[in-house]
């Protein structure tokens, strides 16, 4: 396998590409449709991701980007909060297809925030959309918030005692709130001890620059106070004709009822959870999910 990286540019930015392939020759090929990853956060990067170039095929190149704002991409730590949109996303999303070519004939798996904006691109009902993945994503915020503070009271109270703490002190940047909210991590985002290189990598961008994720999400998965804290797609999803997987772990902070609105209400859906997973399956049962994506992008 190879990695080809390039640039794409958007609202005199640049995107950071990588396009994986088993030889550069697939690009020449008639007839390939790419699968395009959409990563989580906003906020986080693509290497968490990586483990999808186990779907790379001569026919169907995987591509992986870094989002504005975000690990290679173009930063603005001084763009104001309204800056980072969600359609500031799908502009970039739609010049990277048009850079690549590809516009009239893709795929595309998001993942977390990345099958929220996946969801988003897809009631647009863009011409050249055959399949789509959605991952650990939510139909809405408030459903989230919702399936987060559930998860977070079922938290060792001592646990819960600091997070609640350290929110009312505004001390969310200490080490302490920082290691009682990886215990809830550890249960509902990734469950691997160690974390994949790759996963640890993406953290690390983050924590380099929060700017998207604070703008949008919040300081944590599950104190959500962003722009995003009342954002819900439930009302368009009879919008998307394409065939559609959703994807979640039984331990995921995706819960079942946060997801059950792309389940009941995409005319064309299959829903598959990983009963071993939390938010990360695609590295927690990795074999098993590759099989399950490889199986339904083959149609």
């Amino acid at each position: 396998m190879e990695m080809i990286d390039g640039e794409s540019a958007y609202a005199g930015m640049r995107t950071a590409y990588r396009i994986a392939v088993t030889d550069r020759s697939d690009l020449e090929r008639p007839g390939i449709r790419p699968l395009v990853t959409i990563h989580g956060g906003p906020g986080c990067t693509h290497d968490y991701l990586l483990s999808m170039a186990d779907l790379v095929t001569p026919d169907r190149p995987v591509i992986f980007y870094d989002q504005i704002g975000n690990g290679r991409s173009t930063h603005a730590r001084e763009a104001p909060a309204g800056f980072w949109s969600i359609d500031l996303f799908l502009g970039e999303l739609d010049a990277l297809l048009e850079r690549l070519g590809f516009a009239s004939d893709y795929d595309v798996l998001g993942q977390s925030w990345g099958g929220m904006l996946a969801a988003e691109h897809a009631v647009r009902r863009p011409p050249g959309l055959r399949r789509l993945v959605i991952a650990n994503s939510p139909a809405s915020m408030p459903l989230w918030r919702r399936a987060a503070a559930q998860l977070r009271a079922e938290l060792p109270e001592d646990v819960r005692r600091t997070l609640e703490f350290h929110e009312a002190a505004g001390s969310i940047r200490s080490d302490e709130y920082r290691r009682a909210s990886d215990v809830f991590y550890a249960r509902h985002v990734c469950r691997l001890d160690p974390l994949p290189d790759e996963v640890a990598a993406t953290f690390a961008w983050i924590d380099d620059d929060p700017t998207v994720y604070h703008a949008m999400n919040g300081p944590t998965e599950f104190h959500v106070v962003g722009s995003l804290r009342d954002w819900t797609i439930e009302e368009q999803l009879g919008l998307i004709e394409v065939p559609t997987l959703v994807i979640n772990g039984r331990y995921d902070e995706a819960t079942d009822d946060t997801i059950a609105p792309f389940v009941s209400r995409i005319a064309d859906v299959r829903h598959r959870v990983f009963e071993g997973s939390s938010h990360m399956p695609h590295w927690e049962e990795r074999a098993s999910y590759m099989a399950e994506v490889d199986a339904f992008l083959a149609g």
